[in-house]
């Protein structure tokens, strides 16, 4: 499964390694190098669950329903 390294070095881990490994966006990752040279991409145990994403945590999360045109006329200092 070869895969390209990017300028700042970065690299795109395969579906298939991540679905063997479980791995979901925000997963910890730990890499290291064994005796033969060979990189091994073990993910971090403990976790519990991946963080969530900020602005999907926020979503949803205001109790003031705004209609447009008065959302709109607040920001604008419209009376």
């Amino acid at each position: 499964m070869p895969t390209t390294l990017t300028s700042k070095g970065q690299v795109t881990i395969p579906k298939k390694v991540r679905d063997a490994l479980n791995l979901t966006p925000g997963c910890e990752v730990e890499f290291s190098v064994n005796r033969d040279g060979e990189v091994v991409l073990h993910k971090v145990k403990g976790q519990t669950k991946p963080r969530v994403d900020r602005f999907e945590a926020a979503r949803g999360k205001a109790d003031i329903k705004w209609r447009t045109d008065e959302l709109m006329a607040l920001l604008r200092g419209e009376d």
